[in-house]
């Protein structure tokens, strides 16, 4: 079957900082502002895969039947806090489905992809 799901999600330090706490990756791009503030992206950005948890739980909310058989994403653009991003997921279940999140303030892709779900 076709479909196609779409959410907005707001980034917040306190998810990247979970995030890194569960995952264990802690680099301070992610967690510490005052360093992250002296890099070129000026703050903290967002674990890639936190962006595609998103859109992972966007799925299943509506899908819990799926299963994940292979996945493939980049993240061209930084994912920060307090920027509204765009999550849209479409194509065939089972099957393909392409998978984005695009910050909605200017269409930057900060992640693009596809999951083959079961």
């Amino acid at each position: 079957m076709k479909i196609e799901l779409s959410a907005v999600w707001t980034p917040a330090q306190h998810e990247f900082d979970l995030f890194a706490r569960i995952s264990g990756d802690d680099n301070p791009i992610h967690v510490d502002p005052e360093f992250s503030a002296r890099t070129a992206f000026g703050r903290t950005v967002s674990h890639g895969m936190l962006i595609y948890t998103k859109l992972w739980g966007l799925l299943t909310a509506s899908h819990p039947e799926v299963s994940q058989t292979a996945q493939s994403m980049m993240f061209p653009n930084p994912c920060y806090t307090g920027e509204a991003v765009d999550l849209v997921i479409s194509g065939d279940c089972p099957g393909v489905l392409s998978v984005q999140a695009i910050r909605s303030a200017d269409g930057a892709e900060l992640l693009v992809g596809e999951t083959e779900v079961a």
